[in-house]
């Protein structure tokens, strides 16, 4: 399995995020996760596409992974893509037209993801599979950091990770949502291979070590 560990900067230190930015890729970070919150959708507010812009222009060649968590997500899809998002991901029920959203988000040349909170089915993804390139599995209810992993949701990672097998799909299944060293390897065993950590890294004294952790486990 292709193991990728996704630091979310949600629980960065935000007075200094491109060092910690920093920090995470030199630990052994694969990508870095944005959670954009509105305040509308989810009950929070986090940051739009300047923070990208700027950690785009110090980290060129550094794949961002966009989780909008707003409403409507259309226009967001445009000004993230045009910032530098290397993937983009959006919740179903917050798109007027999902299939052309996710249409849009490959027109840019962007990786396009759905995401399923944890009360909503998998067979939302039934019709969108041949335009999709991953599938964002959430184990807490958005909104917030720092929650505990909800076990629940891994039957429904394991339906996704057989349809993807047995239909032979190009299609990553990722986690987000209370991922940590007691938890990884169930979510790893259910079939995520991209994981998503936020406080299980960023509130470690060496990233290095709980990236390196979270890995193994996983693998």
């Amino acid at each position: 399995m292709n193991v990728k560990i996704a630091p979310s900067i949600l629980a960065a230190d935000f007075t200094q995020l491109g060092d910690e930015v920093q920090s995470v890729l030199d630990a052994g970070a694969d990508l870095i996760h944005f959670d954009v919150m509105d305040n509308h959708f989810v009950p929070n507010l986090t940051f739009g596409p300047p923070v990208l812009k700027a950690l785009r222009k110090r980290f060129p060649e550094t794949a961002f992974d966009v989780h909008l968590m707003v409403e409507p997500a259309e226009r967001l899809v445009e000004e993230f893509g045009d910032v530098g998002a290397s993937m983009i991901s959006v919740h179903p029920e917050t798109c007027e037209d999902v299939h052309a959203t996710l249409a849009s988000v490959r027109a840019r040349g962007i990786q396009a993801g759905i995401v399923l909170n944890p009360d909503v089915s998998d067979d939302v993804v039934s019709t969108l599979w041949d335009e999709l390139d991953y599938v964002l599995v959430m184990s807490v209810k958005p909104g917030f950091g720092g929650q505990a992993f909800m076990p629940e949701v891994l039957p429904k990672l394991t339906r996704l990770r057989d349809r993807i097998r047995s239909d032979a799909r190009d299609v990553m299944l990722e986690i987000d949502g209370g991922i940590g060293a007691t938890t990884i390897r169930q979510a790893a065993q259910a079939g995520a291979e991209v994981f998503v950590a936020g406080s299980a890294i960023f509130n470690a004294t060496d990233y290095g070590a709980t990236i390196a952790e979270l890995r193994s486990l996983a693998a």
